[in-house]
């Protein structure tokens, strides 16, 4: 059918796509959301027998819901046709699961919100955000066909990444001594989780125009061989203003996800292994600069060597979570039968945010954080996969880097909970309690959809002029 305007032009764009939407069954993905489905339904079930001694769901509502939603997303994926990755919306859902498992079964009162002048407690409001995530990464997943819109404007969402951070430090709220929470109207949020996103568009952006140069062309600092320093200038700058600016906001968590985001990309672009060194013994270099500048970060550091030594004090946290953790043992206590309270209340501060691994290591036990990271890993796989199937260095960089951004984030708050690292403010990817971090992490996971799809728009054509012309400044061509 051609549709015929009014001054005459046809208008075939929309018939054609609607040629290129076939519905495509996707039964990987059914029968791994089908094991998600029995898995949130099995642990609903044990939750009700332990805590109400009943035969049923927990929640009822809640599960539902969620479960359907599941299987809308799932159903938009097949009448949409794409030939996208069916292994990362399963193992998104099964820790997006697990989250909702935990916040129901934690105390309700640590969280109160109202939205659309209704009161929700802790799993209500994960929950919403848990379906807003699901609309998300669907969506993403769904639509974008082209990466033009992050490709060419790389520096933009840059200067808009770190623009959002000086707002948050000149007029964000803050709350225990940090300022992350910045508030526009009705909305509110932490632009350092948007921030490592924009962080990863630009790396990939750089990297892959300046890949050849950055590998072929060499610059001597004393016996250290590196690659051309001002091909590596502005994306060194960018990085260490925002990494400087997160510093002053005292969000360590987030300047260590930079900073190994970015030697990461650094090395799968260029493969030099130098680099990757030169960077970790600046990193030593800059951790002991900041313990003797900046007290908090001495506090971290000195929980970090010897939580008993102030156990009723500022190691009071990482203590209870050491004792969380063998009260667990291997295979846990059982989901809701964990976390004894003391004093009418649980022994873990903060354990929806900083602590959700701790309160699922003595419930499900290691085997139980065990498989929570191997799901992490799965995440990283298809990532790394999707990467390496890309069509061009932009987007195998893109892919690989947003992957890492989950994977660096969870391995951090995961070593933070075990005592491996000092203990940073990042959040548990789609695990712990948090608007801003269930949001930035779909929007992740509808990129990598996107890039996964075999039959995606190519990518532009290289501009070979001005490849020709920066080649021959350089003295290679």
């Amino acid at each position: 059918m051609t549709v015929v305007a009014t001054d005459g032009r046809t208008l075939d764009g929309l018939t054609g796509v609607l040629r290129r939407i076939r519905p495509r069954p996707r039964w990987l993905e059914f029968r791994l959301l089908a094991l998600v489905a029995f898995a949130v339904v099995a642990g609903s079930f044990s939750l009700a027998l332990t805590v109400d001694g009943r035969f049923g769901l927990y929640d009822v509502g809640a599960t539902v819901l969620f479960l359907v939603a599941l299987a809308v997303a799932h159903l938009a994926q097949v009448l949409a046709g794409r030939r996208t990755d069916q292994i990362l919306l399963p193992a998104v859902a099964m820790l997006g699961g697990i989250s909702l498992l935990l916040m129901q079964r934690l105390p309700q009162d640590l969280v109160h919100q109202t939205i659309l002048g209704v009161p929700l407690g802790l799993a209500e409001v994960q929950l919403v955000w848990l379906l807003s995530g699901l609309a998300i990464a669907t969506t993403l997943g769904i639509v974008v066909r082209s990466d033009l819109w992050l490709r060419r404007y790389k520096y933009t969402w840059a200067a808009v990444g770190v623009g959002l951070l000086l707002l948050t430090f000149l007029f964000g709220t803050e709350l225990n001594g940090q300022r992350l929470t910045l508030q526009i109207g009705p909305i509110a949020g932490q632009p350092s989780e948007l921030l490592k996103v924009i962080l990863v568009v630009f790396l990939a952006g750089y990297l892959s125009e300046n890949r050849s140069l950055l590998v072929q062309q060499d610059s001597w600092i004393g016996p250290l061989r590196m690659p051309p320093l001002p091909y590596l200038a502005p994306m060194v700058a960018m990085w260490a203003i925002a990494l400087g600016i997160v510093v002053v906001q005292r969000d360590l968590g987030a300047a260590l996800l930079f900073f190994g985001v970015f030697l990461a990309m650094l090395y799968v672009a260029t493969g030099r292994i130098s680099l990757v060194i030169i960077g970790l013994i600046l990193f030593v270099l800059g951790s002991a600069l900041m313990a003797v500048l900046f007290q908090h970060v001495r506090t971290r550091v000195d929980i970090w060597i010897d939580p008993f030594a102030d156990p009723l004090g500022a190691g009071y946290q990482v203590v209870q979570a050491l004792h969380a953790f063998a009260r667990g043992g291997l295979l846990g206590v059982g989901l809701g039968a964990g976390l004894p309270e003391i004093g009418g209340v649980i022994p873990i501060p903060e354990v929806h945010t900083d602590f959700p691994l701790a309160a699922l290591g003595e419930e499900l036990g290691m085997v139980g954080v065990i498989a929570i990271l191997g799901l992490y890993l799965v995440v990283i796989e298809r990532g790394m996969r999707i990467g390496a199937a890309a069509a061009d260095d932009f987007r195998s960089l893109l892919a690989i880097g947003l992957s890492l951004v989950i994977g660096v984030q969870a391995f951090i708050i995961a070593a933070g909970n075990l005592k491996v690292l000092p203990l940073t403010g990042v959040t548990l990817p789609f695990i712990s309690y948090g608007g801003s971090s269930i949001l930035v992490n779909s929007l992740v996971v509808g990129l990598l959809l996107a890039l996964s799809d075999k039959g995606v728009e190519p990518p532009p054509a290289p501009r070979v002029g001005s490849r020709w012309r920066r080649l021959r400044r350089s003295g290679v061509a």
